[in-house]
């Protein structure tokens, strides 16, 4: 079965350092309405096409009603059902309204929280070569350390939906 929906939409957004949250200088990539997930074991679908992708040590749930991010691996993140609004990058950064087929790629020290309710969503994370992660919330002292290890986060060498060559090798050059 074929996921990949042709006529999806890339959105990209740069999110620099708020003074709280280090975020990137690597951009947020959104691919909307990207995935064409079956009725049945929407979740399992993500989950196959992010691994088969190298994307792996997956996870299912919400998304946190907090901000948090990971210093040590970028995160994707598949939405297998529902939809809610993401807050990116602080208290002041950018809201994202993210539904069932959005497939969203989170740079290492990118700040994220749900402004809706944990249960509102339902998301498949996963992380580049299965990569174990870390959790970061803001708060007075995990910086410089984390700020460190966003710089030494490798760059994945594929993208969890198109594989080699198209999208982060793109976008994250």
């Amino acid at each position: 079965m074929n996921l990949i929906n042709k006529s999806y939409i890339r959105e990209v957004y740069h999110i620099n350092d708020n003074g709280i949250f280090p975020n990137s200088e690597l951009p947020v990539i959104i691919y909307k309405r990207v995935l064409d997930l079956p009725y049945l074991f929407a979740s399992n679908a993500v989950r196959k096409l992010f691994k088969s992708n190298n994307w792996k040590n997956s996870w299912k749930s919400g998304v946190f009603e907090y901000h948090h991010y990971h210093s040590i691996t970028h995160e994707v993140m598949g939405v297998a059902g529902g939809s809610t609004t993401i807050l990116f990058g602080g208290d002041s950064g950018i809201k994202i309204v993210i539904e069932k087929g959005d497939v969203i790629i989170i740079p290492a020290g990118v700040a994220h929280k749900n402004l809706g309710k944990q249960n509102q969503v339902t998301c498949i994370g996963a992380y580049p070569e299965g990569k174990e992660y870390d959790m970061n919330y803001g708060k007075p002292g995990e910086r410089p350390a984390t700020d460190n290890k966003v710089k030494q986060a490798p760059r994945p060498l594929t993208d969890p939906v198109f594989g080699v060559n198209a999208g982060i090798a793109e976008y994250w050059k």
